[in-house]
This record gives structure tokens, C-alpha cells and sequence, in this order.
């Protein structure tokens, strides 16, 4: 949405008055982080009861005086997004703001905050504690509503329905084949004989395929015949993939279809998977490596056809880029966060397409202990390579992971494996700190007490220890930028070049911009040169004069 759609939605929402999905308040100035989480669990909840996606809470406008009052919180963008990360770590599956919209409306400054509703059967908490709205009044959810909300009738499975029109003849019978062999890879216990004995349909029946000799959409994604897919419509049961050079232009494409449990592995052929031959030597790295690792590369491509919303009609999307590959599949990520995936121990609670996943286990092709995601990150480490990117967009429904086949540093890697009290959470974070993603900040604070990082939130770069063993001293030295000596010094070659003239502070800005450090934003590269001009003034070295900076002549007067 452009600003003027949402100008229009908050004049609709200020046409009427508060609801228990829509929220005003003034907070001019300030607001309290843990009433605005409250506010956060309650309307999430209220939302989820009355079936919409979403609610608003709205800052800087007076309801009962039915007057925009403007609000100065959390001013700028980088703030917003540190409410939106911080906000994560304290609510129900880390869920957080759909988006934080700043308007100017009249002249003054409106918060817009789009709430998501909680999940189906899932009550939204703030700390642990679930909050609902009792007309104007914020409270604890009562018990009746978590029953209603933890009761909720289960989204139907699409792959378990039954496709009228569809028999056996509709089936691969190669698919079929491979589906036996798998199946008795998995279900080892089961004599062989036993399983060669029995009927396709029986055989499809113990695999739940088929319902009283009705296939079901799974059957036909997984073991259907070419264009069988067309009795899917409209769902669109179809792979894309995609090679594009470094300029991002395309180089060659494909589609694929079913039946899936075939075509994964014509579509994994077409990937340029190279062999690397500078790899380290020793016990814990063969001489030559592929690019990908072969587990990986599949596990993330199953996990797109198990958990693509087959009803949205998109395609799953896979892209060959140079030094990574792309996946991308229609739907919300089930685990809410990536944190949860990587935390869980045990079984995933439930699945969007059962049907779909659980003959996909019978055939060996994914589990369903949430174990995938977390190995595809253990492979990707102990190979010293970067860790998976998950991209997870529930207002556009798609997820999307990048997997890299080029390798970090040798001795950096070698120094994340030497050290044995690094965890794969460690490892995880050093990687988005080599990416310059943010972390979370207790993460951040562990990692520097043991020097492995350096710096200040949310820009945080490897330590010097570290950057000297990996050889990363270069991109060090540009992230941490020039002593503030040599920086004195460069700002007084500058003025006294200029002479009676002097300089302002963009001018000085832009010759020393450079040599600034890179791992500081813009706003906060010129603050800190504000800090050092002030400090050259308390030195006597320069002086003020207006709105420029020139060389102190009683300083000046004093060195001759």
C-alpha cells in the first residue's frame, strides 16, 4: 500500500469508535513497551475471535476528543525496526507487528501499527500472559475465550481431499515403483514380501492415498502422471526453476511438474553443483567438495512441495544464482519463527498439508521431528560455509531460504571449529554478524564478553583476534574506520586548506566519509563527527564560527 491508502484506512478507523479490534491513543511522547505488548496480546486475540486477519492500534490521536494530537515515538526508521525485532522475542510463536506505518496527517505525526490476529488455535501472549479486551477495559483473557481460541476447528487439509474424477490409471506407474521401494526403506520392520505382495490400492490405502478407492490430492502430487495435474485446478502443483547470471539476467528456465516424487531429481540435476578443489586438507576436509551439499539441496526443496499452500496457485520457485541457491514457496511458515524451528525437539505441532507430509515420510523424502531445518544448518556449518537465510513474509505469504555454496574464510571457519565451546546458536550468530544482519542483543552482549565480536548495537563487527586470524583485517579496519588521531588530523589538513573560509560539517562530511566506520548508518557516522568536532573545540585546536568549522587562530597564533 502507497501512504494515501493508508491516510484513507485511518480516516475510516477515526470515523468510528474504538472497537476491540481497533485501538486509539495519544502517546505524544512516550508509551510503555510492556501496555503496548499487552495491547498487542489482546487485540491479536480479539482479531483471531471475530475470524480477521488483523487489527490497528493507532498512535497520536485523542478519541475522545476526536482530535490528531501527533506522536514522537519512536521516531525514525531504524527505531520502528528495533521495535518490530525487539518486540519478537516476548510474544506467542515471535510474532510482531505486521508493519508500523508513520503518517503526517494535518501536519502531525500518526502511528499506525498493524496487529496480526493470532494463529488458528493458538492464544497470543505478551511475557506469558494472554491479554483480551473487556469493552474499554484491557484485562487478562478470560478462560472462555482461550477455550474458543484453543478449540478452533482445524483448517481443512487440502491434500487430503478426495479427487472425484481420478483413478489409478492417473498415476506414474515408475512414481508407484520408486514409492514401493522407499516406502520399504522407511518401514523396515515390515518384511519386503509382505509389502510386494499387496495391490497398488491397498498399497496407496496403507499410505493414506487413498480413501475408499478415491485418490487424494497427495496421490496426484506426488505419483501422478504428466498433466495429471490439470484435475488439480485450480491449485497449481508446479516447480520453476531458474538460472540467472551475476547480473540477475536469466539464462535458461524450466517448469516442472508431477509427479514429484520423480521430478526432484530432474530438477536437482540441473543444478551446476561445482567441485571446489581449494578446500583445507587434514582429517576434518576431504582434498575436493561439491558446492552443495546433496542433503541439503533436497531437504529444502521437499520441505517447498510439503508446505506449499497449493491454493494460493503459485508456482514453487527455485533460481540458480551465482554462489547461492533460491527457493521460494506460497504460504506462512508454520513454526512462526525461525528461532522456533531451530529450538524444537520434538514433532511439529501441526502441519498444513498432513496428508502431503506424512506419505512423503512414508517415502523417505522428509520426517516430521522439525529435524530438516536444523540439520540443513548443522551440514551448512560443518562444511564452513554460510548459514541457510530464511526470508519469511506472512503478509505476502511466501517463504523463501538462500543456500551458499561458497565458502567463508579457511581460517575463520578453522577457528569456529577449533574452538569446542561453540554452540550451533554460536555459530548462527557470528554468521549474521559476518552478514550484517542484527541479533538479538543478549546474544550480542555473550558474544563480546568472549571476544569474539566488537562494537556498538545494533552494528556489531568480528573482534580484532578474530579478524586477524581469518585475515579479514582489511574489512575490519573500513568497519571500525581511522583513530580518531588520524581523523583530527585529516580534519585539520581540511580547514586549514579552506583558511578564513572554513568548512561546514557536511563539507568535512563528505572528505572524511570514506574513512568514517562503514559499520555505522549515516545518522549515526555524522553524529559521531559532530562529537569529535565538539572535542577539537574543547582542545582549542578549531573553533566555531556560524555554521562552519575553522582553525582556532588563537591555537594557531600560539604554534607559529
Amino acid at each position: 500500500m502507497n501512504e494515501n491508502n493508508f491516510i484513507d484506512i485511518f480516516q475510516s478507523l477515526i470515523s468510528h469508535k474504538e472497537s476491540e479490534v481497533v485501538e486509539f491513543k495519544k502517546a505524544e511522547n512516550s508509551f510503555d513497551f510492556d501496555d503496548l505488548g499487552k495491547y498487542f496480546s489482546a487485540l491479536s486475540n480479539e482479531a483471531n475471535l471475530r475470524g480477521l486477519d488483523f487489527a490497528w492500534l493507532i498512535f497520536g490521536y485523542d478519541e475522545k476528543r476526536h482530535e490528531i494530537v501527533g506522536t514522537s515515538y519512536k521516531n525514525g526508521e531504524s527505531a520502528l525496526n528495533n521495535l518490530k525485532h525487539d518486540f519478537a522475542q516476548h510474544t506467542t510463536d515471535g510474532q510482531t507487528f505486521r508493519e508500523i506505518v508513520p503518517l503526517e496527517v494535518d501536519g502531525k505525526r500518526i502511528l499506525m501499527f498493524k496487529i496480526p490476529a493470532s494463529p488458528r488455535n493458538i492464544v497470543m501472549k505478551w511475557k506469558g500472559i494472554a491479554f483480551g479486551r473487556d469493552g474499554e477495559s484491557l484485562k487478562p483473557l478470560n478462560q472462555s475465550k482461550m477455550d474458543e481460541i484453543r478449540h478452533q476447528t482445524p483448517e481443512p487439509d487440502w491434500s487430503a481431499e478426495l479427487v472425484p474424477n481420478a483413478t489409478i490409471d492417473d498415476l506414474d506407474e515408475v512414481a508407484i515403483a520408486k514409492a514401493r521401494k522407499m516406502f520399504k526403506k522407511v518401514h523396515s520392520r515390515i518384511p519386503a514380501e509382505e509389502v510386494n505382495r499387496w495391490s497398488t490400492e491397498e498399497f496407496l490405502s496403507k499410505c493414506e492415498l487413498m480413501v475408499d478407492g478415491k485418490l487424494t490430492r497427495a496421490a496426484i502430487i506426488l505419483l501422478g502422471k504428466i498433466f495429471s495435474d490439470s484435475k488439480l485446478r485450480p491449485a497449481v502443483a508446479e516447480v520453476t526453476w531458474t538460472l540467472r547470471d551475476e547480473k540477475q539476467d536469466v539464462v535458461d528456465y524450466e517448469h516442472f511438474s508431477v509427479p514429484f516424487i520423480l521430478t526432484v531429481d530432474e530438477i536437482l540435476a540441473k543444478i551446476h553443483n561445482l567441485t571446489l578443489r581449494e578446500m583445507p586438507g587434514g582429517t576434518l576436509f576431504p582434498d575436493t567438495m561439491k558446492q552443495y551439499d546433496d542433503y541439503t539441496i533436497r531437504e529444502a526443496l521437499h520441505n517447498c512441495i510439503a508446505h506449499q499452500d497449493y491454493t494460493l496457485r503459485q508456482r514453487i520457485n527455485f533460481v540458480e544464482n551465482p554462489g547461492f541457491l533460491y527457493y521460494a514457496n506460497g504460504g506462512s511458515f508454520i513454526p512462526g519463527t525461525l528461532e522456533n524451528a531451530l529450538a524444537t525437539n520434538g514433532p511439529q505441532r501441526f502441519f498444513r498439508n498432513a496428508c502431503l507430509c506424512k506419505a512423503m515420510v512414508h517415502f523417505n523424502m522428509i520426517d516430521t521431528v522439525s529435524r530438516g531445518i536444523k540439520k540443513m544448518f548443522t551440514e551448512q556449518m560443518e562444511r564452513r560455509f554460510p548459514m541457510p537465510d530464511y526470508e519469511i513474509d506472512n503478509e505476502k505469504k511466501e517463504v523463501a531460504v538462500r543456500i551458499y555454496g561458497n565458502a567463508i574464510n579457511e581460517r575463520y571457519t578453522k577457528l569456529l571449529k577449533d574452538n569446542n565451546t561453540l554452540t550451533l546458536h554460536d555459530c548462527i550468530s557470528l554468521d549474521a554478524i559476518q552478514k550484517g544482519h542484527r541479533i538479538d542483543e543478549e546474544i550480542a552482549q555473550d558474544l563480546m564478553k568472549r571476544g569474539l565480536i566488537e562494537g556498538e548495537a545494533p552494528n556489531y563487527t568480528i573482534s580484532l583476534g578474530v579478524a586477524k586470524a581469518s585475515k579479514q583485517l582489511p574489512s575490519y579496519t573500513k568497519a571500525k574506520g581511522l583513530d580518531k588521531s588520524r581523523l583530527k588530523q585529516m580534519i585539520l589538513q581540511l580547514l586549514q586548506n579552506a583558511g578564513e573560509d572554513g568548512a561546514r560539517r557536511e563539507t568535512i562530511f563528505e572528505y572524511l566519509k570514506e574513512v568514517l566506520p562503514s559499520s555505522k548508518t549515516q545518522e549515526q557516522q555524522l553524529r559521531y563527527l559532530g562529537r569529535l568536532l565538539v572535542e577539537m573545540n574543547d582542545e582549542g585546536t578549531i573553533e566555531r564560527n556560524g555554521l562552519k568549522w575553522q582553525i582556532d587562530e588563537a591555537s594557531d597564533r600560539k604554534d607559529s
